[in-house]
């Protein structure tokens, strides 16, 4: 995580929790001072999940700006027209169904999150349709392959 001075524009990030990977289930266990902002979550369907990819915070993939995306096999994009893990701030967002909330425990039982057991977890947002879904979304021709919705069990990638 980041640990410097708010003056010179830089900013400290806490993990709230830790994404929790197995063979057959993902969990994000959420820090003991947390848990009670798991209050209502149960209510909802979905929850989006900002998490730091920290296994590349480091100079060298901070410094990435062009990479070829994984799911368009030699294309050549910037960054910040990807999903990739190569960020100036490593910083992944993923939606994600949730199966089940344990307040008490900390941990909510989620499909599709794309990320490695022990993940810092930045930050957690209940998924709104409403603010969430774009109407008329539209994506370069290169990803038309891609299903207009997420299927349960996700991508797979």
């Amino acid at each position: 995580m980041t640990d410097r001075n708010q003056s010179e524009g830089v900013y400290h990030i806490y993990p709230i929790g830790y994404i929790r990977q197995s063979d057959s289930s993902s969990s994000l266990e959420i820090l003991e001072q947390f848990k009670p902002a798991l209050k209502q979550l149960d209510h909802f369907s979905h929850l989006i999940v900002l998490w730091w990819a920290d296994k590349h915070d480091n100079e060298k993939s901070r410094s990435i700006l062009h990479t070829e995306p994984t799911y368009a096999k030699g294309r050549v994009t910037g960054v910040f027209a990807t999903r990739s893990e190569y960020r100036p701030n490593p910083i992944a967002v993923t939606t994600c169904k949730i199966l089940g909330v344990n307040e008490e425990e900390g941990l909510i039982d989620v499909v599709n999150i794309d990320a490695f057991d022990g993940t810092p977890i930045l930050d957690l947002k209940a998924y709104f349709p409403v603010c969430d879904r774009v109407k008329d979304a539209r994506i370069p021709g290169w990803l038309t392959d891609w299903p207009d919705w997420l299927p349960e069990g996700g991508l797979g990638i």
